[in-house]
């Protein structure tokens, strides 16, 4: 039986400093080791002092995640030299005294699979290291001190996943739900990571690290499973240890005897007291949760009659539910949702095509109630969006710069159909027979029209013609 449980490190990435001294959380728009300070340096002398905020948007995704929210929480050093960690020790959480991390038990549903949450910890992130070189030979070692006391929760599950594409599903589901939350922003890099603890049949579990995005995730741990799997088929001992993902080779490498608990030697962080959360603030972060994804979707579906498959979709991304609460009206809900999720989720499908439309919720408003007045055919409007997006402009005008109101004057529209009929003799003598058929004559009129022609009107007058 393959058992595989993960811990994810999640970025807060929208606070505005880090998680124990005034430096920016934002490390990415700085030059290298310029967001810095004797803090999160740990010169001596420097004294930490507990980011607030950080802590009510990390009780938050415990409540998201439906895990248990203590009233005292506390800090400890987990000690351990690496390169990118400047105090020598990291500040996490530990439950040596009880439930004291910021979250503890929860659940979250894969499908019909109930994945366990064992605990929730809120820690500072290490600093950056930068590989330069072509070669194992010259290669070096470059540190960039920015990202370290970046605020960071990690959430550790029980091996409840079977098998890689629950882990996939998992990842996407926690990516949607922090994004949700407007806590943080998955799509950054480096802003969630996760590493895997894989076992077989009972064997000692082996740690994954070193993986760069949930693709690589999901094949890291496919490799490893069939890595076990053979040697436990050859009798050979699968030692318990950390490896790394090769993503070059696509394999997982040997990199360390994994470690215990007691090698980190962990203590109480004598320079941060405990905190308690009373329980005025439990309800007043109850209160600002956001109305959650599965809610959302409920309401797609129940109150605008939307169809599951496309309110899935639109509910479980921020960007696309923002515009859609912000442009629809009970008329057009529908109409505004499968311009989203099918033609505008095309054109901005990166981080950086977001950015950098123009498309507000007025413009889906006008491109809806066009579509239903008949004012513009769907194909005309799926040229007006690629223009809209890419410049900005009121819809009024695009339509008016590239010609694309509706053929609806009955005269020129029955010229085409003529047209048609002629040069379509055998399609329209189906037709009378197989009403089926008619919706190939009505293409071609939008065909001849460039998607211009009403088609309300257009198939109205064919079966007229047919008749």
């Amino acid at each position: 039986m393959t058992k595989i449980g993960l811990e994810i490190h999640c970025q807060l990435t929208n606070l505005e400093s880090k998680l124990f001294c005034p430096c920016k959380a934002n490390y990415r728009s700085y030059e290298i080791n310029t967001n810095i300070c004797p803090i999160c340096m740990g010169l001596p002398g420097s004294l930490p002092r507990l980011n607030q905020e950080a802590v009510k948007k990390a009780t938050m995704i415990a409540m998201a995640l439906n895990c248990s929210t203590p009233e005292k929480i506390a800090f400890f050093r987990k000690n351990y030299f690496y390169p990118d960690l400047p105090k020598n020790f990291q500040i996490t959480q530990l439950n040596i005294y009880g439930d004291t991390s910021i979250g503890g038990a929860g659940s979250v549903m894969v499908g019909d699979k109930k994945i366990r949450i064992t605990r929730i910890q809120l820690e500072e992130d290490p600093g950056r290291l930068i590989y330069e070189g072509n070669s194992s030979k010259n290669q070096i070692t470059l540190v960039d001190y920015n990202r370290a006391g970046t605020p960071l929760v990690e959430i550790v599950t029980e091996p409840d996943f079977e098998n890689p594409k629950q882990v996939r599903e998992f990842l996407n589901i926690l990516s949607d739900l922090l994004e949700n939350l407007g806590i943080s922003d998955p799509s950054l890099e480096g802003a969630m990571r996760a590493d895997a603890n894989v076992s077989i049949e009972g064997e000692k579990k082996v740690e994954i690290k070193n993986i760069g995005s949930f693709h690589d995730l999901e094949k890291a741990v496919h490799f490893e499973i069939t890595r076990q799997e053979s040697l436990h088929a050859r009798d050979i001992e699968i030692v318990q240890e950390t490896r790394h993902w090769d993503d070059k080779r696509k394999i997982t490498i040997s990199s360390r005897s994994k470690e215990e608990a007691l090698d980190y030697r962990y203590f109480l962080e004598g320079d941060i007291p405990w905190v308690k959360i009373d329980s005025e603030t439990f309800e007043k972060l109850k209160s600002n949760m956001p109305e959650s994804i599965s809610s959302k979707k409920e309401r797609y579906v129940s109150n605008h009659h939307i169809p599951n498959q496309v309110a899935d979709v639109l509910s479980s991304d921020k960007f696309y539910s923002d515009l859609f609460e912000q442009s629809y009206t009970e008329s057009n809900a529908k109409e505004i949702a499968n311009i989203i999720t099918t033609d505008l989720m095309g054109l901005v499908d990166t981080r950086e095509k977001r950015e950098s439309s123009k498309i507000t919720p007025n413009h889906l408003r006008d491109l809806a109630d066009s579509i239903q007045s008949g004012k513009i055919s769907r194909n005309s409007a799926k040229n007006a969006l690629y223009e809209i997006v890419k410049t900005g402009k009121d819809l009024a005008q695009v339509i008016s710069d590239l010609d694309l109101g509706n053929v609806s004057d009955e005269s020129e529209l029955t010229k085409t159909i003529d047209e048609v009929i002629s040069e379509e003799a055998g399609a329209v003598e189906q037709a009378k027979t197989n009403p089926q058929t008619i919706n190939y004559l009505v293409g071609k009129v939008m065909q001849k029209t460039k998607g211009k022609a009403d088609p309300k009107m257009t198939l109205e007058l064919l079966k007229k013609k047919i008749e």
